[in-house]
């Protein structure tokens, strides 16, 4: 894996003694120093299988003006990526910081084993990052011809050449 910022996540394989703390220290490293650049925020994520770091992000909302650039989700695209998949089963993501309901839903998607993170989103709404807001207010719904609008799953259950997932 090639090293994605400030020499953190050299190209290597870590060896069965390194438990959380290790990988956590890892993140937490990454995040301090996108802290320190204006185009980054201050958030970092890396996917570990069998000990071996298979994906990694940091923040980039403000860098690529895409809401969606959060640190898991970078990690999670670079992991299915670089594991030609789209579940990740077996692995474990690490976090800097708690993930926000699109990265906890993105985490579920991707059936990973396990989350383990630092700061939480008490810490984060110190830095000015409203993630609590989101955990008790919603977007208002509407639901508009859902019987037409349910027939594609049934086009999609009748395609036999489908992926399921």
């Amino acid at each position: 894996m090639k090293n994605k910022i400030g020499g953190y996540l050299e190209t290597n394989v870590f060896s069965s003694d390194k438990d959380d703390s290790h990988y956590i220290y890892l993140v937490i490293g990454m995040a301090k120093e996108c802290a320190s650049h204006t185009e980054h925020g201050p958030f970092s994520a890396i996917i570990v299988k069998d000990n071996e770091i298979v994906g990694s992000g940091i923040n980039h909302v403000t860098k690529n003006n895409d809401p969606t650039a959060h640190a898991e989700i970078i990690a999670i695209r670079d992991a299915c990526k670089n594991l030609n998949t789209f579940v990740l089963k077996g692995c474990v993501i690490y976090s800097s910081a708690e993930p926000c309901l699109m990265c906890e839903g993105a985490i579920k998607w991707a059936r990973l084993d396990r989350l383990v993170y630092s700061a939480t989103a008490e810490d984060a709404q110190r830095g000015g990052f409203d993630d609590l807001v989101f955990k008790t207010s919603s977007t208002p719904h509407k639901i508009l011809n859902r019987q037409e609008g349910s027939k594609v799953f049934d086009i999609w259950n009748n395609n036999n050449k489908s992926i399921k997932y």
